[in-house]
This record gives structure tokens, sequence and C-alpha cells, in this order.
């Protein structure tokens, strides 16, 4: 696993785990804001199939 890959989960547990103190908390609108984040932060760990890499990823 690369790097960059590594570095993408960890946003986007954090941005799962941020939502859910949210809204636990009562704050909604924050929870759909933070939510929304970590669901763009998710497009980055969809592999690609197109035959490229990602510039991280070694040879």
């Amino acid at each position: 696993m690369s790097i960059a890959k590594a570095s993408w989960i960890i946003v986007v547990v954090t941005c799962l785990v941020a939502t859910i103190g949210t809204l636990i908390a009562g704050y909604e609108g924050y929870a759909a804001v933070i939510g929304t984040v970590g669901l763009a932060a998710s497009v980055n760990l969809i592999p690609r199939h197109d035959g490229r890499r990602d510039a991280a990823e070694p040879d």
C-alpha cells in the first residue's frame, strides 16, 4: 500500500469518527459537512481502470 493511499484512508476514517461524534452531540449540519468531506476523500480510494498508475506507486 502506498503512503498516498494510507493517507486517504486516515482522512476517511477521521471524517467518519468526527461525523459520528458530531451527530451524537446533536450538530447535524456539521456532521453533514464532515460526512461530505469524507465521501469526497473516499473517491481517491477507488482503483483506476485506465491503465495509469498513481504517481506515488512504485514501478
